[in-house]
C-alpha cells in the first residue's frame, strides 16, 4: 500500500436504482468495504498536464444508465472526477462468479473438503479475472493494485443485477 494520500478513505454505494440486496450480498459488501478501508491503493493520474489532486479520496460507486460510475471526491467532499465504465466487459465474469459462488455455498453443505477446495479455487480464479478486467478498464483513470481491484470487484458484483 502507498502512503495515506494514495488511498480511499470512504466508500459509499448508491444502489437506490437496484432491488434490495440479499443478506449474503449485503454481508459480502460490508466485508469488502471494511477490507478496502483497512488497506487499499488508489491514486488518480494527472490529466491534461495537471497533477491530480492528492488523496485520500472518497468513492461513490453506482450504476447509472447501465454504466458503472466511479464518483471521486476529496476527503473533505470536494468533487474531483467522475468516470463511467461500460458494464459489458464485466457481465459474463459476474455471471460466472455468481454461479460458482452458488456452487460453493451448496458444496459447503454436502461435499468433502477436497471438492470444496477445488470449487473455491475456481471461484478465486473467476474473482481474479474480474479484478484484472477492472484494472484494465481503469487504466488512465485510476491506479489500483490487485488487492484493491479484487475488493472493488466484489462491490461491482453487488451492483450488477444477476
Amino acid at each position: 500500500m502507498t502512503g495515506k494520500a494514495g488511498r480511499l478513505c470512504r466508500i459509499d454505494i448508491d444502489d437506490s436504482a437496484l432491488p434490495p440486496p440479499s443478506a449474503e450480498m449485503e454481508q459480502d459488501r460490508r466485508v469488502a468495504v471494511f477490507d478496502l478501508l483497512e488497506e487499499n491503493c488508489f491514486t488518480l493520474p494527472g490529466r491534461e498536464g495537471k497533477d491530480a489532486p492528492p488523496g485520500p479520496y472518497a468513492l461513490l460507486l453506482a450504476v447509472r444508465e447501465r454504466r458503472l460510475v466511479f464518483d471521486i471526491s476529496s476527503e473533505a467532499g470536494e468533487r474531483i472526477v467522475e468516470f463511467h465504465l461500460s458494464l459489458g466487459p464485466f457481465r459474463q465474469t459476474v455471471k460466472d462468479y455468481f454461479q460458482i459462488c452458488a456452487s460453493y455455498f451448496d458444496a459447503v453443505k454436502r461435499l468433502p473438503p477436497a471438492q470444496i477446495e477445488a470449487i473455491d479455487m475456481a471461484r478465486r480464479g473467476i474473482h481474479n479475472e474480474g479484478a484484472r478486467t477492472l484494472k484494465e478498464r481503469l487504466e488512465g483513470k485510476a491506479v489500483i493494485d490487485i488487492d484493491t481491484a479484487r475488493r472493488l470487484f466484489t462491490l461491482i458484483c453487488a451492483l450488477i443485477p444477476e
